[in-house]
């Protein structure tokens, strides 16, 4: 995992990508890792599955250690495209982790092995269709609306799966950690007695909105250096 992932969470990251004009790119709600806690960064490593566990073995021969291999599969719930012995070929390419846009199998065997794994659930039945390879196979891999590639980082932890341009995660860890610092002093100071409303003097805001109806809250935290929103 990057070093600079390593203290942050996917939320932060998310605030940090609004708070720098970063396009959100989130996998959809209800990708979660296999061993809750387990967290997951690196670069992009795509493949789109068509039935067959050969596009898996193909894009490993092309992984560089640390890389997290991200399947397409659609987001079908009919079939899991994963199991332990494409895991442990991961583990064998030096990957750092698996995100699947669908469901894997062999769960007992997934925690055993310890490699992140992030997945829809699982489901007993394996894929007994063969499509049609196409000329993205190995090129990208779609993930609910975003398509991502070699160019991508993807950040995962329990709270879910994000994408970003790898040429901007370093400008956006270290927002994410300006957030962070922000946020724990606020938590420190709410659970020592001062109220959050207090902190970001609520009550002024609402009298400027009073007056400035389109004055909204996120400008007004920008004002105080609050961070609760971004």
């Amino acid at each position: 995992m990057p070093e600079p992932f390593a203290d942050l969470s996917t939320p932060l990251i998310a605030d940090a990508c609004v708070r720098l004009g970063v396009p959100l790119r989130a996998a959809p709600a209800g990708i979660r890792p296999v061993v809750a806690g387990h967290r997951l960064a690196g670069r992009v490593l795509p493949v789109r599955h068509h039935g067959s566990v050969d596009v898996f073995l193909e894009a490993y021969a092309g992984a560089a250690p640390g890389d997290v291999l991200v399947i397409d599969n659609g987001g079908r719930v009919d079939e899991a495209c994963v199991g332990d012995l494409a895991v442990l070929e991961g583990v064998a390419a030096g990957v750092a982790g698996l995100v699947v846009w669908g469901l894997h199998r062999d769960t007992s065997e997934l925690v055993e092995i310890g490699l992140p794994v992030f997945s829809y659930g699982s489901l007993p039945l394996g894929p007994t269709r063969l499509d049609e390879r196409g000329p993205q196979t190995l090129a990208t891999a779609r993930v609910g609306p975003h398509v991502v590639g070699a160019d991508d980082l993807v950040v995962a932890d329990d709270d879910g799966v994000l994408f970003l341009p790898a040429g901007r995660a370093d400008e956006v860890f270290a927002a994410a950690r300006r957030i962070r610092g922000v946020e724990r002093l606020q938590a420190q100071r709410i659970r020592a007695g001062e109220t959050l409303r207090e902190q970001t003097d609520f009550a002024g805001y609402l009298a400027r909105r009073a007056t400035d109806p389109g004055h909204t809250f996120r400008q007004h935290l920008r004002r105080v250096g609050g961070a609760i929103e971004e």
